[in-house]
């Protein structure tokens, strides 16, 4: 079996932290949104070659970053794409790859900004036990957060219908971007893009492949986090601190108040300040300040500004003049 990662979004959601970095590389603890992913497709036997799946404006970062963790599988395959208005949409660019790499075997699929509780071991185990294409399942357990998601309905393991964003959701189980498919099915993206099906996300191709066969579907009830905006980076960072703040040895906080999963990184500095669920990123200056929800970038300063839910980006200065 072989796995593609798809890192090849330019997350403008979250700008201006991600406009210089991929967001999969952004830290969370002591690890990034990507890290859990492929060490366990570093370590899993049943995965032969790990392809990360990215853009030209991102290749290096993650080129640098597989080298420096001393990954052994995973390597990079390319999109000729620099912008976001040049994206080919994910079924196009898995399409690519798949020509590209000349993939013919049994073939796993994560998105790379994906965080999931569940061993990407025990999903690949279900894949080989129905032997037929395989998503990921999570019950987000609202209608309303439903509408943000493909929906799938099941009968059983089995995907009996989908919904793709639906204004009056049928359920609240979420189709995530974790895919496995039979080596026989992998010709089929050419054949589904020939006929001028929508090429931008995969929810669209397992719709169209459940008309032809059968879809099955591996429910997890541990956590998922979807790392689009802000508030989910924010969430998944709450999750791997425990609602307890971290301060790297080399920052230095004087006369502050830390609460909630704040972190402070790496030759940081935070004077006089009260920091609530907020990141202070390597380098960055805090003083007189009261931050909120808010991410803060490298090298950036802040004094004598309150902040909530906001995102500054590296360099910045932020002072009340």
């Amino acid at each position: 079996m072989d796995a593609i990662v798809l890192a090849g979004g330019y997350a403008t959601r979250m700008w201006p932290i991600t406009r210089n970095r991929p967001k999969m590389l952004l830290p969370v603890g002591d690890t990034t949104v990507i890290d859990k992913t492929l060490a366990q497709l570093d370590d899993n036997d049943d995965v032969e070659d790990v392809y990360i799946s990215t853009n030209e404006r991102f290749a290096a970062d993650f080129k640098n970053y597989v080298d420096e963790q001393g990954y052994e599988k995973p390597e990079l395959s390319v999109e000729d794409t620099s912008d976001e208005d040049e994206k080919f949409g994910v079924v196009g660019a898995l399409a690519q790859l798949i020509d590209r790499e000349g993939l013919d075997d049994d073939l796993l699929i994560i998105a790379g900004d994906n965080m999931v509780g569940f061993d990407i071991e025990d999903f690949v185990g279900f894949f080989e036990d129905k032997e037929s294409p395989v998503l990921a399942a999570y019950d987000v357990g609202d209608r309303e957060r439903a509408k943000s998601y493909g929906l799938v309905e099941l009968d059983g393991d089995e995907v009996i219908n989908f919904q793709e964003k639906p204004d009056e959701p049928n359920t609240t189980l979420a189709s995530i971007a974790c895919y496995a498919f039979p080596a026989d099915v992998l010709p089929k993206f050419d054949t589904y893009l020939a006929n001028d099906e929508n090429p931008d996300e995969p929810g669209w191709f397992l719709q169209w492949l459940q008309d032809r066969q059968s879809v099955y579907a591996f429910t997890f009830e541990d956590v998922w986090f979807d790392i689009g905006e802000a508030a989910a980076y924010l969430d998944a960072v709450d999750w791997k601190l425990g609602g307890e703040p971290k301060i790297a040895d080399s920052a230095t906080v004087e006369n502050s108040d830390l609460n909630g999963s704040t972190h402070v990184m790496d030759g940081a500095t935070v004077k006089n300040a009260t920091l609530t669920d907020t990141l202070v990123f390597p380098d960055a200056h805090v003083e007189d300040a009261e931050l909120t929800d808010t991410v803060f970038d490298e090298k950036a300063t802040v004094e004598g500004i309150d902040l909530t839910e906001s995102l500054i980006g590296s360099y910045s200065v932020v002072a009340d003049e």
